[in-house]
């Protein structure tokens, strides 16, 4: 693990390379290869909390720009910049997604931290079913290989959204269909 001396610089560098494109969407994560420089006492916590060294992340406008850096690489999540590359904790799923609306034929998600994933092929709706309580653990792609966790109230309104075919409730946007699981299965 890095020092704390490093950790510090290397959430300022981090920041700094965020505020990099303002307005012009999100950084291009996939191009930068930096070396891998250690890990950040980040936390994403199980409920979507950003804690950093042990405390909340308060500032919705700093986990926002924390997010735009965020990549899942074949060894973790990582924060990276042109010239860094940190490792940080994920509990669960990086994201949340806390609303879903129709717009049109697509269902359009969004996050915790404000991206938007319209479900479709490139971002599926996914529901496997949780070992240890049996309950329904649904989950979107938002960008890259970077998924939200979709919230129980979003999950009960994609459930009041899906019709039953062939005994499972099924969504449908941008042309595709996504189970949400059969009916009897925690799901009714």
């Amino acid at each position: 693990m890095a020092s704390t001396a490093d950790n510090k610089t290397g959430l300022a560098g981090v920041a700094e390379a965020a505020k990099q494109a303002p307005g012009r969407g999100l950084p291009p994560v996939h191009l930068w290869h930096p070396a891998h420089c250690g890990e950040i006492d980040i936390v994403i916590r199980r409920d979507g909390v950003w804690m950093h060294e042990g405390s909340p992340i308060v500032r919705a406008e700093l986990v926002r720009l924390f997010s735009t850096v965020l990549r899942k690489d074949d060894d973790g999540y990582v924060l990276v910049t042109p010239g860094e590359k940190l490792s940080i904790t994920v509990e669960d799923l990086p994201f949340r997604a806390v609303t879903v609306t129709r717009r049109g034929e697509a269902l359009v998600f969004t996050t915790d931290v404000g991206d938007e994933a319209e479900a479709g092929p490139d971002h599926p709706i996914v529901v496997e079913t949780d070992p240890e309580t049996g309950e329904p653990s649904p989950s979107v792609r938002v960008r890259a290989d970077l998924w939200a966790r979709i919230a129980r109230p979003v999950f009960y309104e994609l459930v009041e959204m899906a019709d039953v075919e062939e005994g499972r409730l099924m969504v449908r946007s941008n042309g595709e269909a996504f189970a949400l699981g059969p009916l009897g299965a925690g799901v009714e």
